[in-house]
């Protein structure tokens, strides 16, 4: 039996916008769907366009319908949903126009939530006007999208602005990797099962790498990702996210203190890259036109909105290491990038190998113990393994087999819920622990800034790569140079 979660205003500014109507819109459907908004719960949209509330329903109705592809939209449920939509029109930047928030929101008979699924250049505005109001001190809750900043000085600026008017217990920074089924089995995995968690050191793994690999280019935003690029859009929040609850030692408790706590740690650890180790630790690509399956893709500078030349890298692979005792000589090989050969995110764990083979009759090398932990698009959990071949025969014969945990298959009956579903309604429950503290956003772009300053000061050009492949030849070399080699390529 399900029970909702407390009464609440979610107040959702950027209403009209992509995420919005992506994805915030069809979780919070889902959401109430499941019976999991309280009854009487509201969902305010906030953007500058006037009109009204039964105008956003129908916005939002064209939205789900459009959005919730795998199944039809329930009636019933959207008749409970469309009551709770309500509608604000107003000008962000008007402090004055934050008076007809005021008469909608009562913060002593619902707590507000505010969302902020605008561009981070509004989070301080949005913040002055909620103060103006007074709709700034607790119950109320502001969930924070990224990105936040797009170095280590504007982040802290917008930090700082949100840290004016609310305390950092009020603040939910979203990455939305933290709300994925498989990363928060990477908990359970580690510290439910002492098979892992007794394991889990340099005493018994070689390496770890984590891709998150996109089929798709810049899709029509060439001008926002020009700016951007796959370092700061990807590995700043979600790899590094995966990193630190991968790394992390063992939190005292399953709450929000002890586990950011630990990923801070983790963070903290990471070896900086400077002009020292930049060329041997990372690789910067751009890809080239070619084909994605059989369709053949511009490259990145004949995208839709190209301009001039550019330098902004859309492959990264990274060669990482931790500096404490647990991960004293294990590196870790992070790789992300734009038109690849298929869509998919995954850690690959490889164990070191057995030290003295006695099958070398039949086998000359036992290939090692590979956990692989799949984040999309079909989420599981793998281990390979070594297994004897059923047969007769003087020499047994062994041959890798995997056990496949498919969260699809084994929980076949049961709908895996989008991260958002999950974080929204961590939020409304007054759960921090899967979003992400001020410390650990600051310490990442403090990371982020030494690698692409020894970029810019080496004038470190991205190598082209062809659409369709998985990234400049340099990244095999990255590992090859240890004697290792990707996943796909083993």
């Amino acid at each position: 039996m399900t029970t909702a979660a407390e009464c609440c205003d979610l107040i959702l500014f950027g209403s009209l916008g992509d995420l919005a109507r992506r994805k915030l819109l069809p979780a919070l459907y889902q959401l109430e769907k499941a019976e999991l908004l309280h009854a009487e719960s509201r969902i305010i949209g906030v953007a500058r366009d006037a009109m009204s509330a039964e105008d956003f329903r129908e916005r939002v109705q064209q939205s789900l319908k459009e959005f919730v592809t795998k199944e039809q939209i329930d009636n019933e449920v959207w008749q409970r949903f469309a009551k709770k939509l309500h509608y604000c029109g107003l000008d962000l930047a008007d402090l004055e126009a934050y008076d007809d928030l005021a008469q909608l929101v009562n913060p002593n008979q619902r707590a507000p939530i505010c969302y902020f699924a605008t561009p981070p250049s509004l989070f301080p505005v949005i913040c002055d006007g909620l103060a103006s109001i007074k709709l700034n001190q607790a119950p109320t809750r502001v969930v924070l999208e990224k990105p936040l900043g797009h170095d280590l000085a504007s982040c802290c600026k917008i930090n700082q602005h949100v840290a004016r008017y609310f305390d950092e217990s009020q603040v939910y920074r979203i990455d939305h990797y933290l709300g994925k089924e498989t990363v928060l089995n990477l908990l359970a995995l580690r510290f439910a099962n002492s098979i892992f968690s007794d394991q889990w050191n340099h005493n018994t793994i070689d390496h770890i790498q984590i891709t998150a690999a996109e089929q798709v280019g810049v899709e029509g935003r060439w001008g926002y990702y020009d700016d951007a690029g796959q370092l700061r859009d990807m590995v700043q929040n979600h790899l590094l996210q995966v990193l630190s609850l991968i790394a992390m030692e063992p939190p005292t408790r399953l709450d929000a203190e002890s586990i950011r706590e630990e990923k801070l740690k983790v963070l903290k650890s990471l070896r900086p890259i400077t002009q020292a180790n930049v060329n041997e630790d990372t690789v910067r690509g751009q890809y080239a036109a070619g084909f994605v399956g059989e369709n053949r893709v511009p490259g990145y500078m004949e995208e839709e909105g190209a301009v001039g030349k550019s330098s902004t890298e859309t492959f990264v692979g990274l060669k990482v290491h931790i500096d404490n005792w647990r991960w004293s000589g294990v590196p870790f090989y992070l790789r992300t990038g734009k038109r690849m050969p298929q869509k998919r995110t995954e850690v690959v764990i490889t164990f070191k190998p057995q030290p003295h083979n006695i099958f070398h009759e039949t086998l000359n090398q036992l290939p090692p113990n590979r956990l692989i932990i799949r984040l999309q698009p079909d989420e599981g959990v793998e281990i390979q393994m070594m297994n004897k071949v059923p047969g007769l025969g003087k020499r047994m014969q062994l041959k890798p087999t995997t056990l496949d945990l498919s969260f699809y298959e084994t929980f076949e009956n049961k709908r895996i819920a989008d991260a958002y579903e999950r974080l929204l309604l961590e939020a409304i429950e007054g759960n921090q622990y899967l979003f992400v503290h001020r410390e650990e956003v600051e310490h990442a772009w403090r990371w982020i800034d030494g690698i692409r300053s020894a970029w810019t000061q080496l004038e470190k050009a991205p190598k082209p790569y062809a659409a369709g492949t998985w990234g400049p030849v340099a990244s095999v070399t990255l590992m090859a140079q240890d004697g290792r080699e990707w996943d796909d390529e083993s």
